[in-house]
């Protein structure tokens, strides 16, 4: 469950903020650029802490989506029920994360397309007829992923640190959240497992 709900944020953020950032990067300073730069300090606040207004007003004001859990209980009995009753589980938990995350993810990788775009080689290619597509491709994009990549790893190693409370806050029943409960039981066996769990991916990161 837990690499289900980080997994799928982390590609939304990842995919979402690479399109957007190689975007902005062509409209230096427009208004959507510039409205990038003034939201990028949200992204200092937790996801968890969006995740409560998110329920407030999606699950208590508006009544739409779930307050928390996975699935609906009991599950539904077929595949496609379950899988709908997932993605209906998944909207807010997702989307707090993805709030939370992208716009530092978008102003941080835009200003590595920004200086590798004000590059001479790139002057150059375009003086040979490169299209913009060709450009950003073969000599934006290609250059660039060392620091976003990384930069990426990083936001999913903060991710996981904060993903104890918000898989508590969402009720997700996650190794994060069994890590919260094992603390409030003094349960040492598996406090002991889960850390040595979260170390072991902090090294594969």
């Amino acid at each position: 469950p837990t690499l289900i709900l980080l997994g799928s944020a982390e590609l939304i953020i990842f995919f979402l903020a690479l399109f957007i950032a190689l975007s902005l990067s062509r409209r230096y300073g427009a208004f959507m650029d510039r409205a990038v730069i003034a939201l990028a300090p949200t992204s200092a606040a937790p996801a968890w802490l969006y995740g409560l207004f998110l329920i407030m007003i999606f699950a208590a004001m508006l009544g739409v989506l779930p307050w928390g859990g996975m699935v609906e209980t009991p599950p539904p009995p077929s595949r496609w029920g379950y899988f709908l009753s997932l993605l209906k589980h998944m909207a807010l938990p997702v989307s707090a994360m993805v709030i939370s995350s992208i716009f530092a993810s978008i102003y941080s990788w835009r200003t590595f397309f920004l200086i590798y775009s004000s590059e001479d080689y790139i002057e150059l290619a375009r003086a040979k007829g490169f299209s913009s597509r060709a450009l950003e491709r073969r000599y934006i994009l290609r250059p660039t992923l060392p620091p976003i990549i990384t930069t990426f790893m990083l936001m999913m190693i903060f991710m996981w640190m904060g993903a104890v409370v918000l898989e508590t806050v969402f009720s997700w029943p996650g190794i994060c959240r069994l890590f919260y409960q094992a603390v409030q039981l003094s349960d040492t066996p598996v406090i002991i497992g889960t850390v040595v769990l979260f170390g072991y991916l902090l090294a594969v990161s």
